[in-house]
């Protein structure tokens, strides 16, 4: 019997080249995986990095329904990444694609390689704001994500029109 599909959200972003266009790309690319059955992706934002320096970024979130379990997942992102050219130079680094896996099903993980839920993506509006578009009943840590973005109205988000 296959594994049962799993919905999960992967957040997408770029700040090196034209980081729109490659995440169409990426879009497209996730959906061609063997194992991903459906993308389904908010619109976009532009956002200032966070902690760093560098352009802006283009950032958005993906919805897959996906048999791949979590840790095969994150490998397949982290190959994307790679074929993107992605560097790690540095903490912070500008990037030409960083694709986070946020949330997995229900799952809670605590791996050195994964942690699931992210536990950064409440304090990010980069997240929280296409994660809304995307799924507007959908909580994070237990608080609907309406109330997570209310807290950080101080992060500059605009959603870019196509």
């Amino acid at each position: 019997m296959p594994p049962a599909i799993v919905r999960a959200y992967v957040g997408l972003g770029a700040n090196l080249g034209d980081s729109a266009a490659t995440l169409r790309r990426v879009l497209a690319e996730l959906q061609a995986i063997d194992g991903i059955a459906a993308v389904t992706a908010s619109p976009f934002y532009r956002s200032a990095p966070v902690d760093a320096a560098g352009p802006d970024f283009v950032n958005a979130v993906a919805a897959l329904d996906t048999r791949l379990p979590p840790l095969a997942l994150l490998d397949a992102l982290q190959a994307l990444e790679n074929s993107h050219g992605r560097l790690r130079p540095y903490k912070n680094a500008p990037r030409t694609l960083d694709l986070d896996l946020l949330a997995y099903g229900d799952t809670q993980l605590n791996h050195e390689r994964l942690i699931l839920p992210h536990p950064r993506m409440h304090q990010r509006a980069f997240v929280l704001r296409p994660l809304r578009d995307l799924a507007p009943e959908i909580s994070v840590q237990g608080r609907p994500v309406s109330e997570w973005i209310d807290a950080i109205h101080d992060q500059a988000i605009e959603r870019i029109v196509e």
